[in-house]
């Protein structure tokens, strides 16, 4: 199937395969020759009889944000020794370890863009062979290199690098630096930027094909032998209703609105990121993440669509992506294959022409069941249209 797919390629799509691996390579390498390197502060070495003062500088994070890691109030003095506090030495240890856990990687923002950019140029020109026809759509878009993608999101995006950075880590630490959590919002904000801009080159690509925890649960729902279990569909209205409250329970406890204490983040127990360094340092952590994949087998994605906050925002991003399935409505008959293919209700709101419809992750099942040819995956404005419009 792999052969018959490539020598259906047409020179012009073998060009933008050779060229898109180059570029993978090439953005991959760049990260590894731009990662720094040296030792980070080791969570012994500091000690009980430090201040608050002396030790967060070192952390990069502000006093509150180490207060906050150490179960104290935000206003709590900074410039007393921790033990005067009645913090232990194993506490420190703990809370500095947690905090160095969330230190960002800068090579795995290059693997995000490298996989990204993979992706986009799979789903746009070269997944679907520009010499097959309508009978042979079982060449089109083959899963071999989706799942590879996800296999690099989880193994290298994941295990390998670390939890931090993440898209989900990503938009709450925004949200910490506003409280005064972390010393700058602008390295911050860039950060959810960086993800939000991914979201929208390709739609919601960043969460469909790079992030290592929506990869692993993309993996499990993969599966072969599933496919013959029937899943369940969860209504949008259902899972964005939640998703958008969760979101908005963590703004009024962190803002101290509900709580009256302001820094605590709700997420913080929900993260399942916190695999990928092995970190279970509450028990909460472990359940979301056995509950998340084991919920997989049976339904699309559970944590992006019921908890993730990144999840929400890129879901309002991706209302302007710039490319995505687009449907014909002249050629589409209703057939509904398109809506049957689709694991959400993302390829209902696209028929049906939904303003707001649900997450769509491209993850190109519904792009070679139509048998009429009615579904494609392309930028939003074509070079042509934007000539026109200008001319105009």
């Amino acid at each position: 199937m792999a052969y018959t797919y490539l020598a259906k390629l047409s020179p012009r799509q073998k060009m933008w395969f050779i060229v898109s691996v180059a570029a993978v390579l090439l953005i991959s390498a760049l990260g590894i020759l731009n990662e720094p390197v040296g030792s980070t502060q080791a969570p012994n070495q500091f000690t009980v009889n430090m201040s608050i003062r002396e030790i967060a500088p070192k952390l990069d994070v502000t006093g509150k944000g180490l207060a906050r890691e150490l179960a104290l109030p935000l206003d709590t003095p900074k410039n007393k020794p921790l033990n005067e506090l009645g913090i232990s030495q194993e506490q420190l240890e703990h809370a500095a370890e947690h905090i160095l856990s969330h230190r960002s990687t800068g090579l795995k923002y290059y693997i995000f863009v490298a996989i990204v950019l993979f992706g986009l140029v799979y789903l746009t020109r070269f997944g679907r062979p520009d010499n097959a026809n309508i009978s042979e759509r079982k060449l089109w878009y083959p899963r071999i290199p989706y799942i590879a993608c996800l296999l690099a999101a989880v193994m290298v995006c994941g295990f390998v690098l670390g939890k931090s950075p993440n898209p989900m880590e990503g938009t709450v630490k925004v949200f910490k630096s506003m409280v005064g959590l972390y010393p700058s919002i602008i390295s911050k904000l860039l950060a959810l930027v960086f993800f939000i801009v991914l979201a929208i080159i390709g739609n919601k690509l960043i969460c469909g094909w790079a992030c290592p925890f929506g990869a692993l649960q993309e993996l499990i729902y993969s599966l072969p032998i599933l496919r013959k279990i029937k899943r369940w569909k969860a209504p949008f209205w259902l899972t964005n209703t939640i998703r958008g409250g969760l979101f908005l329970v963590m703004l009024l406890f962190l803002f101290g609105i509900v709580g009256g204490r302001k820094g605590f983040v709700i997420y913080h127990y929900l993260n399942p990121f916190n695999l990928f360094n092995l970190d279970f340092d509450h028990w909460l952590i472990a359940v979301i993440i056995v509950v998340s994949l084991t919920l997989a087998f049976f339904t699309y994605r559970p944590f992006c669509h019921l908890i993730c906050p990144f999840g929400f925002v890129s879901w309002i991003a991706e209302q302007v992506s710039l490319t995505r399935v687009k449907v014909d409505h002249e050629k589409c008959t209703d057939c509904g294959l398109c809506i049957k293919a689709c694991p959400t209700e993302a390829a209902k709101g696209r028929v049906l022409n939904k303003l707001f419809g649900a997450d769509c992750f491209s993850c190109a099942r519904c792009l070679n069941v139509c048998p009429q040819d009615a579904i494609r995956y392309d930028s939003v404005f074509s070079v042509k249209q934007i000539f026109l419009t200008l001319k105009r």
